[in-house]
């Protein structure tokens, strides 16, 4: 399957991943994540893990478990490390304990090298038993909630190392070694590989969509961080000046509790405007994603906090232009002008959304530098080959 990628990225770059990973052949990683499905993270881990075994290295993908209690403290974790701000259950860190030490009991841990992923099992070092250990943050860490993060960094002095997504999320305080990988698409999944326009309009028309006329999309959680409401706010604005529409898509994810809330929060911003889609789409709805960038006039990630945001290299890599919010690591893969625009409210999107609906010939100027600036930086071989350059570094290989 690897090297199917050989057209994309060639084979030099090909090769230098078979030579690294010739290095870690017979040796064990585990990578433990929060959810199998929803978000970004499971999403490179779906791709990853299968890319790891086929180079000869025994890669496991565990998931830890929890009640919803627990995830309501992690949803508070994860919103307040990058909000800044805390509004946590009562009891966090007592139930974030308790269920470290289940998963911890529960969880075969024995591996040469071993990925956590993010804050919700961060905790588990404290079962380590041997190998080097590695946590992976996907989110920005640069602004967190103090109190959450003295509590949090307690554990992460632990590892070996740290890999954040961004230079601008490195932390000052923290000792361990820190590596910048940023997250990537699979450019030959369902997700991402060309379709044909037959299969766009279908799909377009089965969530009543109309092809013929302009279409703004969102594909992303709903989640305050996304911004939802200022997507809908950013629409109505567009909507003053040309027949547009809206398309809003998500999806449901086991360790997001907040999401059904923000749902109808969106929904209820909505109203009652014919022109505006807002789905919720079960998981792995890779198609039909695929079909509402490739069909969109104009694609947004009008987050206001984001560690990556991978839907933004997706749009690119079909050619879009992209909206997107500057914050987080959407400035690595929107350059401003370029490929896209970075705004910081609803007004400068609806300013260049409107700006390029009108403009066919700077959509098109604008896809195709996106598409070369994600094959540069964000394909999956690229992130293969740096995880596969940690591990090697963390066992002195």
């Amino acid at each position: 399957m690897i090297e199917r990628f050989s057209e994309i990225i060639g084979e030099n770059e090909l090769d230098s991943i078979f030579k690294i990973a010739e290095k870690l052949k017979g040796l064990s990683i585990l990578h433990v994540n929060s959810t199998p499905a929803g978000g970004g993270v499971a999403e490179i881990l779906s791709k990853l893990v299968p890319l790891m075994r086929e180079l000869g290295i025994n890669t496991d993908w565990k998931i830890i478990r929890g009640d919803p209690e627990f995830f309501k403290v992690t949803k508070s974790f994860h919103n307040s490390l990058q909000n800044g701000l805390g509004e946590l259950p009562q009891g966090s860190f007592e139930i974030y304990r308790k269920w470290q030490e289940i998963n911890g009991n529960e969880l075969d841990l024995d591996y040469d090298v071993v990925f956590i992923h993010d804050p919700q099992p961060a905790g588990l070092i404290t079962f380590r038993k041997k190998g080097k250990w590695i946590w992976r943050c996907h989110i920005d860490i640069s602004n967190p909630y103090q109190p959450v993060w003295n509590f949090l960094r307690e554990y992460i002095q632990k590892y070996d190392s740290v890999i954040i997504s961004s230079a601008v999320f490195a932390r000052d305080d923290l000792k361990n070694p820190q590596f910048i990988i940023p997250p990537s698409i699979d450019p030959l999944s369902i997700k991402n590989r060309d379709i044909p326009e037959i299969t766009v309009k279908r799909i377009l028309y089965k969530f009543d969509l109309d092809p013929g006329r302009p279409i703004i999309s969102q594909v992303s959680r709903f989640d305050r961080a996304k911004d939802p409401l200022g997507v809908i706010r950013t629409y109505k604005l567009v909507k003053k000046h040309a027949d547009v529409q809206l398309a809003y898509v998500g999806s449901p994810a086991s360790d997001d509790p907040e999401g059904e809330i923000v749902y109808r929060e969106t929904v209820q911003a909505a109203g009652d405007d014919k022109d505006i889609k807002l789905l919720m789409l079960p998981p792995n709805s890779d198609l039909e994603i695929n079909a509402f960038q490739r069909g969109s006039t104009v694609v947004m990630q009008k987050s206001i906090r984001e560690g990556f945001g991978l839907t933004v290299s997706e749009a690119l890599w079909k050619k879009k232009a992209v909206i997107g919010g500057n914050t987080g690591g959407i400035p690595l893969q929107i350059i401003h002008g370029v490929n896209g625009y970075l705004v910081n409210t609803p007004e400068e999107a609806a300013h260049y959304a409107l700006y390029l609906i009108r403009q066919k010939d700077i959509r098109e100027k604008f896809g195709k530098a996106g598409r070369e600036h994600v094959r540069r930086n964000f394909l999956i071989t690229r992130e293969l080959r740096d995880y596969l350059m940690v591990a090697t570094l963390a066992l002195g290989a």
